[in-house]
């Protein structure tokens, strides 16, 4: 008793697949770049502007 081959699987789901993909992908992207990444460069700017200040303060 032979499996009868699945068929037309990978066309019917394809673009759920790939919707959810870009989806998850852009959100991940985002969710990264203003949850992380701004942070990390905003506490950057932060430290050079108080080192800036302490060396304008000591001379």
């Amino acid at each position: 008793m032979p499996i009868a081959p699945i068929t037309g699987k990978l066309r019917k789901r394809l673009w759920l697949d790939f919707s959810v993909a870009l989806g998850l992908g852009v959100t991940s992207a985002y969710a990264f770049w203003y949850g992380i990444h701004l942070k990390s460069i905003q506490r950057q700017e932060e430290f050079y502007l108080r080192l800036e200040r302490a060396r304008a303060q000591a001379q």
